[in-house]
């Protein structure tokens, strides 16, 4: 197939959400009220943590990690379909779909890889405590995240390498962004190579990690049940609580998102399931950490208390 043939698709329409008129300022009006939500908070845990020194830890430099992360993934989706929906258009061209398509990869990627970074940060807290300043150092946080990222791009970078060589008639995607799985849905060419790296990074990127937060926490409870006092066995689970909300959030969402593009072709219904994983779970990642986490919680009265005095 020819480079011409390859690109004579200028255009995908997102046919994620209603088409009635009607509909589209109030959905205009519910994902923008989400997004600044999402925005605000995840911006106001990072100023938080990176303004106070009593935050200056391991596990507080991985929250902030992901609070960026979660930021950009939203801000990868959300403005795109706010503006069409004022605009009454599905439409998205063919490079900015590419472009949503790699860095949602990135960014989903990064949310799974840093959660597991976390997860083994608390295990070492928890059950190696006497070594956990010397196995945690910054230069080996830094390394951590730093593989996170390396590995989220290399891998981005590959699968749309390899979309780009795929010949696509079919132009309409039934979600309300560039979604790598239904773009191969619409190729008339052999998509073997892509649905085996597919499956592959899957496995790597995705039921390894959960495999690893999942030992690490049986480890913990292990750990846990070992301490004497019910006062240090709260203590103890009081460190994850946070954590383990957000890893049944996102997970638990993901797996809504598989088991309703396997089950339903309603392009509302799998719509409604991507926006609990990719703008719901952003949005309270901020809340179940502020909220359930009394460190986080001083550290924002101070900010407050700074801001205050300061005007």
């Amino acid at each position: 197939m020819g480079p011409e043939n390859q690109t004579s698709i200028s255009e995908f329409l997102l046919l994620g959400f209603s088409e009635k008129p009607e509909q589209q300022l109030p959905l205009f009006g519910l994902f923008l009220s989400m997004y600044v939500v999402t925005v605000g908070g995840n911006l106001l845990i990072m100023l938080t943590i990176g303004s106070d020194s009593h935050l200056h830890t391991p596990m507080y430099f991985f929250l902030s990690n992901l609070s960026l992360v979660d930021f950009c993934l939203v801000s990868t989706l959300v403005p795109k379909m706010l503006v069409n929906f004022l605009t009454h258009s599905k439409a998205i061209s063919y490079a900015g779909c590419l472009t949503q398509m790699y860095f949602f990869m990135v960014f989903a990627c990064l949310d799974t890889l840093l959660l597991t970074v976390m997860a083994y940060d608390r295990f070492v807290a928890i059950c190696h405590p006497l070594s956990y300043v010397t196995i945690m150092s910054p230069q080996f946080c830094g390394l951590l995240v730093l593989l996170s990222w390396t590995i989220s791009l290399l891998n981005s970078v590959l699968h749309c390498l390899l979309v780009m060589k795929l010949f696509c008639t079919e132009h309409e995607i039934p979600l309300f962004y560039c979604d790598l799985t239904q773009i191969l849905k619409l190729s008339c060419t052999d998509t073997l190579i892509n649905n085996i790296l597919v499956y592959l990074t899957t496995v790597l990127l995705g039921v390894l990690p959960f495999t690893g937060i999942i030992f690490s926490y049986t480890q913990i409870c292990s750990s846990i049940m070992k301490v004497p006092s019910a006062g240090g066995k709260y203590k103890a689970f009081s460190t994850c609580g946070s954590h383990l909300c957000v890893v049944s959030l996102f997970y638990g969402t993901v797996l809504g998102v598989y088991l309703s593009s396997s089950v339903t072709q309603s392009s509302w219904k799998s719509s409604v399931a991507s926006v609990m994983y990719a703008v719901v779970t952003p949005m309270l990642n901020p809340f179940i950490y502020s909220l359930r986490n009394k460190d986080i919680k001083d550290a924002l009265r101070r900010l407050i208390s700074r801001m205050a005095s300061s005007q």
